[in-house]
């Protein structure tokens, strides 16, 4: 499953900008990585839907900057504190032949059915619930 960004780059930037940006429904944002660093802006809506998906968060993404595609991972985010509402997003490059580090979320079945905590009321705590791992995309 391939998840697809459309994005155009960014003429200006500051906070100002960024504002003006934000109260017309596009989102700003970077791409970074070989190369140099490029603002982007995208559509908010789409985006935040998107973000709500896991495997927009542990996966290789296509980004469709201005019509040329790239592979990035989502690095970061910021959300408004009371808003639902992307403040600002970081993409970084991915190079397809170079070994690259995600954290992939962990997922545990039939825990509500485990006879400990059916007939027993047990509780089930789990350590880890992300893995660190580094492969080719």
């Amino acid at each position: 499953m391939t998840i697809e960004i459309i994005a155009t780059t960014r003429n200006t930037q500051g906070t100002g900008a960024s504002r003006r940006l934000r109260k017309t429904g596009r989102l700003p944002g970077v791409v970074y990585g070989s190369g140099n660093a490029i603002a982007i802006e995208m559509d908010q809506n789409d985006l935040y839907y998107k973000l709500r998906n896991e495997a927009f968060h542990a996966s290789v993404l296509k980004l469709n900057l201005d019509g040329k595609t790239e592979s990035v991972q989502l690095r970061s985010f910021v959300m408004h504190p009371f808003r639902q509402q992307v403040q600002h997003i970081d993409f970084q490059r991915v190079d397809l032949n170079k070994k690259i580090h995600i954290k992939v979320p962990l997922h545990f079945l039939n825990a509500d059915i485990a006879p400990g905590v059916k007939t027993g009321g047990g509780k089930i705590s789990h350590v880890m619930t992300e893995l660190d791992v580094t492969c080719l995309p």
